[in-house]
Protein backbone atom coordinates (compact mmCIF):
# COMPACT_ATOMS: atom_id res chain seq x y z
CA UNK A 1 0.00 0.00 0.00
CA UNK A 2 1.52 3.64 -1.17
CA UNK A 3 -0.17 7.11 -1.00
CA UNK A 4 1.57 10.04 -2.68
CA UNK A 5 -0.05 13.56 -1.22
CA UNK A 6 1.31 16.44 -2.15
CA UNK A 7 4.96 16.73 -1.32
CA UNK A 8 5.13 13.50 0.80
CA UNK A 9 5.24 10.28 -0.01
CA UNK A 10 3.71 7.11 2.29
CA UNK A 11 4.46 3.52 1.68
CA UNK A 12 4.92 0.40 3.74
CA UNK A 13 8.79 0.22 5.36
CA UNK A 14 10.89 -1.99 3.08
CA UNK A 15 14.38 -3.55 4.45
CA UNK A 16 16.14 -1.19 1.70
CA UNK A 17 14.64 1.21 3.80
CA UNK A 18 17.02 0.95 7.23
CA UNK A 19 19.13 3.54 6.57
CA UNK A 20 16.58 6.68 6.23
CA UNK A 21 15.37 4.56 9.39
CA UNK A 22 18.72 4.85 11.54
CA UNK A 23 19.19 8.40 10.77
CA UNK A 24 15.11 9.69 11.23
CA UNK A 25 15.30 8.01 14.95
CA UNK A 26 18.76 8.72 15.51
CA UNK A 27 17.89 12.74 15.27
CA UNK A 28 15.42 12.22 16.99
CA UNK A 29 16.54 9.83 19.30
CA UNK A 30 15.93 12.02 22.63
CA UNK A 31 12.20 12.72 22.22
CA UNK A 32 11.88 9.38 21.38
CA UNK A 33 13.55 7.02 23.21
CA UNK A 34 10.77 6.82 26.25
CA UNK A 35 7.85 6.23 24.72
CA UNK A 36 9.30 4.49 21.12
CA UNK A 37 11.69 2.57 23.48
CA UNK A 38 11.83 -1.12 21.65
CA UNK A 39 12.06 0.91 18.01
CA UNK A 40 14.90 3.14 19.75
CA UNK A 41 16.52 0.05 20.90
CA UNK A 42 16.52 -2.20 18.40
CA UNK A 43 17.85 0.43 15.99
CA UNK A 44 20.93 1.95 17.54
CA UNK A 45 23.64 0.95 14.97
CA UNK A 46 23.27 1.20 11.20
CA UNK A 47 23.78 -3.32 11.46
CA UNK A 48 21.07 -3.72 14.24
CA UNK A 49 18.65 -0.97 12.21
CA UNK A 50 19.60 -3.45 9.22
CA UNK A 51 18.65 -6.50 11.10
CA UNK A 52 15.36 -4.99 12.98
CA UNK A 53 13.99 -3.93 9.20
CA UNK A 54 14.77 -7.48 7.99
CA UNK A 55 12.91 -8.81 11.12
CA UNK A 56 9.82 -6.49 10.21
CA UNK A 57 9.70 -8.45 7.11
CA UNK A 58 8.84 -11.49 8.87
CA UNK A 59 6.09 -9.87 11.02
CA UNK A 60 4.53 -8.62 7.84
CA UNK A 61 4.37 -11.42 6.01
CA UNK A 62 2.83 -13.17 9.66
CA UNK A 63 0.45 -10.20 9.71
CA UNK A 64 1.84 -9.49 13.03
CA UNK A 65 2.99 -5.97 12.04
CA UNK A 66 2.91 -3.09 9.68
CA UNK A 67 5.20 -0.29 9.91
CA UNK A 68 4.80 2.97 7.74
CA UNK A 69 7.00 5.24 6.39
CA UNK A 70 6.44 9.30 5.32
CA UNK A 71 9.76 10.76 3.01
CA UNK A 72 9.61 14.16 1.69
CA UNK A 73 9.51 14.00 -1.87
CA UNK A 74 12.06 16.24 -2.98
CA UNK A 75 14.55 15.11 -0.59
CA UNK A 76 13.83 11.49 -0.32
CA UNK A 77 14.45 12.06 3.33
CA UNK A 78 12.23 9.98 5.93
CA UNK A 79 10.86 12.21 8.35
CA UNK A 80 7.82 10.00 9.54
CA UNK A 81 6.70 6.55 11.21
CA UNK A 82 3.66 5.04 11.74
CA UNK A 83 3.04 1.35 12.79
CA UNK A 84 0.18 -0.94 13.32
CA UNK A 85 0.69 -3.27 15.85
CA UNK A 86 -0.06 -4.96 19.42
CA UNK A 87 -3.19 -6.66 16.37
CA UNK A 88 -5.61 -9.52 18.05
CA UNK A 89 -7.01 -10.69 14.53
CA UNK A 90 -9.72 -12.21 17.26
CA UNK A 91 -11.00 -9.30 18.46
CA UNK A 92 -10.14 -7.22 15.03
CA UNK A 93 -8.49 -4.17 16.97
CA UNK A 94 -4.90 -3.06 16.57
CA UNK A 95 -3.03 -0.17 17.98
CA UNK A 96 -1.43 2.55 16.39
CA UNK A 97 1.51 4.54 16.62
CA UNK A 98 3.24 7.18 14.99
CA UNK A 99 6.27 10.04 15.21
CA UNK A 100 7.63 12.78 13.11
CA UNK A 101 10.98 14.37 12.67
CA UNK A 102 11.25 17.27 15.31
CA UNK A 103 11.54 19.65 12.61
CA UNK A 104 8.29 18.68 10.40
CA UNK A 105 6.20 19.02 13.92
CA UNK A 106 3.02 20.60 13.81
CA UNK A 107 1.92 21.03 10.14
CA UNK A 108 -0.34 18.48 10.10
CA UNK A 109 1.59 15.65 8.03
CA UNK A 110 0.52 13.20 10.58
CA UNK A 111 -2.49 13.37 11.23
CA UNK A 112 -3.47 13.87 7.44
CA UNK A 113 -1.78 10.46 6.75
CA UNK A 114 -3.10 8.81 9.38
CA UNK A 115 -6.59 9.71 8.75
CA UNK A 116 -5.90 8.07 5.11
CA UNK A 117 -4.42 5.14 6.67
CA UNK A 118 -7.38 4.61 8.96
CA UNK A 119 -9.30 4.45 6.47
CA UNK A 120 -7.71 2.00 4.22
CA UNK A 121 -6.98 -0.09 7.11
CA UNK A 122 -10.30 -0.60 7.94
CA UNK A 123 -11.54 -1.34 4.62
CA UNK A 124 -8.70 -3.68 3.94
CA UNK A 125 -7.91 -5.61 7.17
CA UNK A 126 -11.92 -5.34 8.78
CA UNK A 127 -10.39 -3.72 11.62
CA UNK A 128 -13.41 -3.06 14.44
CA UNK A 129 -11.48 -1.10 16.75
CA UNK A 130 -8.32 1.23 16.61
CA UNK A 131 -6.34 2.49 19.42
CA UNK A 132 -3.77 5.12 20.75
CA UNK A 133 -1.83 4.88 23.98
CA UNK A 134 -0.70 8.66 24.46
CA UNK A 135 1.31 9.40 27.62
CA UNK A 136 -0.88 12.47 29.52
CA UNK A 137 1.88 15.02 28.86
CA UNK A 138 2.24 14.38 25.05
CA UNK A 139 -0.18 16.92 24.25
CA UNK A 140 0.68 16.80 20.21
CA UNK A 141 -0.04 13.48 19.85
CA UNK A 142 -3.22 13.91 21.87
CA UNK A 143 -4.45 16.48 19.87
CA UNK A 144 -3.18 13.91 16.82
CA UNK A 145 -5.50 11.43 18.30
CA UNK A 146 -8.64 13.53 18.59
CA UNK A 147 -8.29 15.25 15.02
CA UNK A 148 -8.32 12.20 13.57
CA UNK A 149 -11.46 11.23 15.33
CA UNK A 150 -10.32 8.77 18.23
CA UNK A 151 -12.15 9.34 21.77
CA UNK A 152 -10.64 9.16 24.93
CA UNK A 153 -11.52 5.70 26.88
CA UNK A 154 -9.42 6.56 30.54
CA UNK A 155 -6.21 5.95 31.45
CA UNK A 156 -4.54 2.88 32.84
CA UNK A 157 -2.03 3.50 35.97
CA UNK A 158 1.50 1.91 35.61
CA UNK A 159 1.00 0.59 31.98
CA UNK A 160 4.21 0.99 30.40
CA UNK A 161 8.02 0.84 31.41
CA UNK A 162 10.28 3.73 29.89
CA UNK A 163 13.79 3.58 28.85
CA UNK A 164 14.90 4.67 32.20
CA UNK A 165 12.84 2.21 34.01
CA UNK A 166 10.04 4.59 35.39
CA UNK A 167 6.20 3.01 35.34
CA UNK A 168 3.96 5.90 33.72
CA UNK A 169 0.21 6.23 33.21
CA UNK A 170 -1.23 6.16 29.97
CA UNK A 171 -4.07 7.39 28.24
CA UNK A 172 -6.30 5.04 26.18
CA UNK A 173 -8.12 6.76 22.70
CA UNK A 174 -10.20 3.99 20.74
CA UNK A 175 -11.99 4.84 17.50
CA UNK A 176 -14.69 2.17 16.58
CA UNK A 177 -16.18 1.13 13.35
CA UNK A 178 -18.87 -1.05 12.27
Amino acid sequence: MSFDFDTYQFTRLEEGDSTLLFHLIQSNKQRLQDFFAGTVSKTATLEATQAYCKEVMTRIEDRSYFPYIIKEKASQQLIGFIDIKNIDWDVQKAELGAFIDKNFEGKGIITHHLTMLIDRIVKEHGFKKLLCRIAKENKRSIQVALACGFEYEGTVKCDYRTTDGRLVDLNYYRKLFQ
